[in-house]
């Protein structure tokens, strides 16, 4: 069963089991694929499904932050349990070790040097670790392999 379709039937689950927030969170990230989908003309595969919940997952991030720091914390809570449905969704993420040693092995095999060749590893570093890692921790460690 594809991420999509398993993503469909949570919402039936959710519609029977009358839990709306859970539903209400499964409905936004439907929409988002179906935006996506409409937009770019293509039908997504799991890979692109897993782009989209960690972008979600990130406007939840900095939402929750803002709302903190204004004493929202009714406001916050909600935004915490929509990204602990979401985050259901995506596929074990790596260590900060793996991260690091993923991203050795791509600066070795480009024969990087410095802080000039950001752009060219992370390239090739968000081919391969899309969806298995977070990407700020990728990009602390690319960081650092380039400038060691």
């Amino acid at each position: 069963m594809s991420l999509k379709e398993q993503i469909t039937e949570d919402m039936k689950t959710a519609m029977r089991a009358k839990d709306s927030e859970r539903l209400g969170t499964i409905r936004l990230l439907l929409s988002a694929m179906k935006q996506k989908e409409v937009d770019e003309r293509i039908e997504l595969d799991d890979l692109a499904v897993v782009a989209i919940v960690d972008k979600l997952i990130k406007q939840r991030k900095d939402s929750i932050a803002a709302f903190e720091q204004a004493a929202r914390q009714d406001l916050a809570d909600k935004e915490k349990a929509e990204m602990a449905v979401l985050l259901a969704y995506l596929p074990a993420r790596m260590s900060a070790e793996e991260v690091s040693a993923a991203v050795q092995a791509i600066v070795i095999e480009l024969g990087a040097k410095g802080p000039g060749d950001m752009g060219k590893v992370m390239g090739a570093v968000k081919a391969q670790l899309a969806g298995k890692a977070d990407m700020g921790q990728v990009s602390a460690a690319v960081k650092a392999a380039l400038a060691g």
